[in-house]
């Protein structure tokens, strides 16, 4: 008689927690993500799935970025924000990836409490104002308003 998915998914976690040591919640994830990954194999040998990236991938990009994480949807590997070094193990930069899953070349590639934090770090900083400034004064040929008020030292 074969196994059923959840007792291979429980065989493959109580391997995996007898070499490392494992919480009560990370155990529980664990096992939740192997038997995901038992059911998205199952569903490709039964040819319910053409492969097993489509039995992985979300169905909707925009779902991978959420509140805390973001979900790669190339190795389904969560992070706080995707960079172009996490990317180059999947041969690819962060434009490449924004267009593959459909993203706009605007959208961050990072947890949206992150998004968040840095732009209220911004507006406290006032850099929208200064990058402002700086433009009319490139645009202009005004002077440099970091430069305004600034008292130079006579040698």
């Amino acid at each position: 008689m074969s196994k059923s998915l959840t007792e291979m998914a429980a065989e493959i976690v109580a391997a995996q927690a007898s070499h490392a040591g494992m919480s009560h919640d990370e155990m529980g994830a664990a096992l939740r993500k192997a038997f995901e990954a038992l059911q998205c194999i199952k569903a490709v040998e039964e040819g319910a799935a053409a492969s097993v990236e489509e039995a992985l991938a979300p169905m909707d990009p925009r779902a991978s970025i959420q509140r805390n994480k973001v979900v790669c949807l190339e190795c389904c590997k969560e992070f706080k924000q995707i960079t172009n070094r996490h990317l180059k193990d999947h041969g690819m930069n962060a434009k490449e990836y924004r267009k593959k899953y459909g993203f706009s070349a605007r959208q961050p590639l990072s947890a949206k409490a992150l998004t968040a934090k840095r732009r209220k770090t911004a507006k406290t900083l006032g850099l929208g104002e200064r990058l402002q400034a700086a433009r009319k004064a490139k645009a202009g040929g005004a002077e440099n308003p970091k430069r305004k008020g600034r008292i130079r030292k006579k040698a």
